[in-house]
């Protein structure tokens, strides 16, 4: 079993979304964060002040699968979340040990 991270930019959230459940992703956790890598941030103006926007929003996308599933789910959120464009974000792939369905009791793939 593999835990999939993926960091995206918030408006490619439903692309991401919508691939992952055509190829049979059940479940999926959603948290919005901040943070920066490359891009370094920027500069806006408000109310006639500059200030520096450190920490851009992005979206961390959390799915637990099955090891033949991961490189179709890879592949899925890579082609949706690519805008082409510096900050498209970054996907991270984990050895998942145990997992336990809590109304069942079920384990392993078989909670998944």
């Amino acid at each position: 079993m593999k835990f999939v991270t993926a960091i995206i930019k918030p408006y490619k959230l439903n692309d991401v979304r919508e691939a992952l459940t055509g190829i049979g992703v059940t479940g999926i956790t959603v948290t919005e964060v901040k943070g920066f890598g490359r891009q370094k941030g920027h500069t806006e103006i408000y109310r006639g002040a500059e200030y520096v926007v450190e920490f851009l929003p992005k979206i961390k996308i959390e799915a637990a699968i099955d090891d033949q599933s991961l490189d179709r789910v890879v592949e899925a959120i890579k082609t949706a979340a690519s805008s082409g464009k510096i900050g498209d974000g970054k996907i991270f792939v984990f050895d998942l040990e145990h997992v336990m369905r809590i109304r069942t009791g079920e384990t392993g793939n078989d909670a998944l």
